[in-house]
């Protein structure tokens, strides 16, 4: 009987949201990240005519250092690009438009499927220490359960975490304070 319920709930909602999609075309819709996709940094993505970025994550700047403990340096930005391009290369991606970021922009949240589990890209990306918590301009995190996660990583030494490098928060950060002055 529960099972009933649940089938009738869920044909409710997806009539809905049908019927939502049918009267609105611009109502966003999940869509699945496409292997042909463009990289260009390590929480931003082309598709053809689109650009797509992790809402709430932020990568390691590209063209910034990391410094391993043996004196290595290697580009920080390319380091979290990698580790997206292996997330995406790795399992079917999907993911929910949710807005516009000021340069057209489309935010997205996405969960990847791995090993008959969802996961969350965002939390998968910064919980390893490939990227980091993007905060708002006053350096409030957008998404606090990506500070917890990013936390967690750096306490663990995860990741980019293991090198020195600088920030790439606190960098934006800054550099936005240079441009009001």
């Amino acid at each position: 009987m529960k099972q009933a319920g649940f089938t009738v709930a869920a044909f409710c909602f997806c009539a809905s949201a049908q019927a939502q999609n049918a009267i609105d075309p611009a109502v966003p819709t999940p869509f699945a990240v496409s292997k042909s996709a463009q990289l260009l940094t390590g929480d931003t993505w082309r598709d053809r005519d689109h650009l797509f970025r992790l809402y709430g994550v932020q990568s390691c700047l590209r063209g910034t250092s990391a410094e391993e403990q043996n004196g290595n340096k290697i580009d920080c930005g390319n380091t979290s690009l990698a580790h997206l391009a292996a997330l995406f290369d790795s399992a079917a991606v999907t993911c929910q438009p949710i807005g516009y970021a000021f340069d057209k922009a489309v935010f997205v949240v996405c969960g990847a499927q791995l090993n008959g589990e969802t996961i969350d890209v965002g939390t998968a990306l910064i919980a390893t220490g490939y990227a980091f918590a993007a905060t708002t301009a006053k350096g409030k995190a957008v998404n606090e359960n990506y500070l917890v996660a990013e936390i967690n990583a750096k306490m663990k030494r995860a990741g980019l975490w293991g090198t020195t490098f600088q920030h790439p928060v606190q960098l934006l950060l800054s550099q936005g304070l240079e441009r009001q002055q």
